[in-house]
């Protein structure tokens, strides 16, 4: 019996962050990024040349519609991803977009829904909870190894934000974001606390830019309050330094009390777990530096190939990552009028 050929893709986008998704693509054999498009063609060979792709085109319908593939990578900036999506799904090509999803939420439900409509499947490339360490925590969390998770604190310092040249040398265009801090960060965050804590019910943020040279907020505390009672705790900051060897691998450090102990993630990848009265100990999980924080990327990608070739849901599908854009939205309307927000149930939902 043959073996299925590849399923074929073709990829929109070759900046900064496009290198870790070519890259993992590399080591999925189940499916081939046959074709990129880029505004800056030099960009795009660079990618090609690097990780084995074969065609470019400067516009990309002409892409979609000469290559005819099973799926597209959008890599693209924000204010493009409706419009490549809803050409897209009119073409019945099925879609993992790059987040932020859209520059705001009403543009991330019209993709959502003319995805829906048009029977393709989408996911959105939302790789933080595949980060090894949630995964193991998550592992943890449901071997009820310390019991009920009651509150986390997490602590992020990247020292990528002072200065005249701040974000210039890896991703210029956090400069011009006029939301930063939340919305292209604290965004991955919120789905975190979501996947181990649940929905969120309540918020309470204070943001603030410290550097006068960009023009979105890089710091700021968040208050969350879930549906199960459960609280969390995010402190932030683009701005200052951490003493870490690789500030970008866990990007910063974690605490999670629990009804039974706690546990904890430095900066370092190591989990450390206590139970109440017992000694603590080191969890034994798998993971390298290597690709993006822990090869997240490719297990995201991994978990796309896998639902997309099996037909079962994805965990970050456009529905579920709607939910994580109501919070963002309650975190920056928190934040403007200095009072806690409280989520109210969408719509049908019960």
């Amino acid at each position: 019996m043959n073996a299925r050929p590849p399923l074929r893709g073709v990829a929109m986008g070759a900046g900064y962050f496009s290198r870790f998704q070519y890259e993992a693509w590399t080591r999925i054999p189940e499916a081939k990024i046959r074709a990129i498009y880029n505004r800056t063609e030099s960009k795009a060979r660079e990618m090609m040349a690097s990780y084995g792709v074969e065609a470019y085109y400067g516009d990309w319908r002409e892409m979609v519609e000469r290559e005819r593939p099973d799926f597209a990578d959008i890599i693209t900036p924000p204010e493009t991803h409706l419009e490549m999506c809803e050409f897209l799904a009119s073409r019945g090509v099925h879609i993992i977009c790059q987040k932020p999803l859209a520059p705001t939420y009403e543009e991330s439900r019209r993709i959502v829904e003319c995805a829906r409509e048009a029977g393709v499947r989408f996911m959105v490339h939302e790789n933080w909870r595949w980060q090894p360490w949630y995964r193991e925590i998550k592992r943890i969390q449901q071997a009820g190894e310390i019991g009920a998770f009651t509150h986390v604190y997490f602590r992020m310092r990247m020292g990528d934000g002072w200065g005249e040249r701040a974000y210039l040398d890896r991703q210029p265009f956090f400069r011009d974001y006029p939301r930063l801090l939340i919305y292209e960060t604290g965004v991955h965050f919120v789905d975190t606390f979501r996947y181990l804590l649940g929905e969120v019910a309540e918020v309470y943020a204070n943001l603030r830019r410290l550097n006068p040279v960009i023009k979105g907020e890089e710091t700021g505390q968040v208050f969350f309050r879930f549906a199960s009672g459960a609280t969390a705790f995010w402190d932030a900051n683009r701005y200052n330094e951490v003493e870490s060897d690789s500030p970008r691998y866990t990007f910063g450090e974690m605490r999670i009390d629990a009804m039974g102990g706690h546990l904890t993630l430095d900066t370092g990848s190591n989990i450390r777990v206590k139970r109440l009265g017992e000694a603590a100990y080191d969890a034994d999980y798998a993971r390298a530096n290597v690709n993006f924080a822990g090869d997240c990327v490719y297990r995201t990608q991994r978990h796309f190939v896998d639902r997309f070739l099996d037909g079962g849901e994805f965990e970050s599908s456009g529905e579920d990552y709607l939910k994580t854009l109501r919070v963002v939205d309650a975190i920056y309307d928190s934040a403007e009028r200095r009072q806690a927000v409280q989520l109210q149930p969408e719509e049908g939902s019960s």
